[in-house]
């Protein structure tokens, strides 16, 4: 040994490495607790997530709504807004029909205006009536801003809920709509819609075929498309609704989610909210 140097203590020096050694051991310990928790808990971010991809959805519709009977008074004309639903698993089609049979995943929503200011048929209609005039006809409506498309969402028909009054800001006590008047996967049928039009309008072969309608009045007032509704001599229904739940991509959950939305709207006045579980 040197003199001046420090003398080396055998025992102080492994028990320095035991030391490291446990501190090395600890950060592998909290490091598989983190991997851990991360597995676990990734359900739920899936979850959180997908709840506000439809909440987003149902934002994205009542904004499209919104627009279409703000257009209508300010315009002193009449909107139409169509919904169509296409699979979500593949491009946007060429050219199509509507209901596309199988088609899952991505909503598509148009939005056209009458050009002249009128309604474009006279009530009561007894058939089904198309909106645009197809060629040689003349140009009857205008296109209101772009398609929408939503991905990851599923047109539904709820059942009317049946709690009591009075309703609540909650999907299980929202008012019940009018059973004529639901947006969904299953209404209206192609026997009850009777409004047609298609994007690009007045263009053969077009690329949608919109069946399931919501027309705003110059007034604001809103209707679903439905036989029941030209047979009535026009009824507004009291409240109409849109359904909506998540997909997984092209696939719709075999159970009814958590996660789904009603966005209904009044009959008189338009107002649209959104209603949620």
């Amino acid at each position: 040994m040197r003199g001046g140097e420090p003398a080396i203590n055998p025992q102080q020096s492994t028990l320095n490495s035991v030391r490291a050694g446990f501190t090395l051991l600890e950060l592998l310990i909290v490091i598989g607790i983190i991997a851990l928790l991360l597995v676990l808990l990734a359900p739920a971010f899936t979850t959180i997530k997908s709840g506000t991809d439809v909440t987003s959805a149902a934002y994205t519709i009542k904004g499209v709504l919104d627009t279409a009977r703000t257009y209508a008074k300010a315009n002193n004309t009449y909107t139409w807004v169509g919904f169509y639903e296409e699979d979500v698993s593949q491009p946007s089609i060429a050219h199509g029909t509507d209901p596309c049979t199988g088609c899952v995943g991505r909503l598509v929503m148009s939005i056209v205006a009458s050009k002249d200011g009128t309604m474009l048929y006279t009530l009561p209609l007894t058939t089904s009536f198309t909106l645009d005039g197809l060629p040689p006809n003349p140009v009857t409506l205008v296109q209101v801003g772009k398609l929408v498309k939503i991905d990851n969402v599923h047109l539904k028909t709820f059942a009317t809920p049946t709690q009591t009054p009075p309703p609540l800001d909650t999907f299980n006590t929202r008012p019940a709509p009018t059973p004529t008047a639901q947006i969904g996967d299953t209404t209206p049928s192609l026997a009850d819609a009777y409004l047609t039009f298609h994007y690009p309008v007045n263009i053969l072969p077009a690329q949608y075929t919109f069946t399931k309608v919501i027309q705003f009045s110059p007034h604001g007032e809103g209707v679903v498309d439905h036989r029941n509704y030209f047979a009535s001599g026009a009824t507004l229904a009291p409240i109409s609704e849109i359904g909506v739940e998540p997909t997984h991509g092209a696939t719709v959950p075999t159970a009814t989610p958590a996660n789904v939305v009603a966005i209904q709207f009044i009959g008189l006045g338009g107002d649209v909210k959104i209603y949620r579980p």
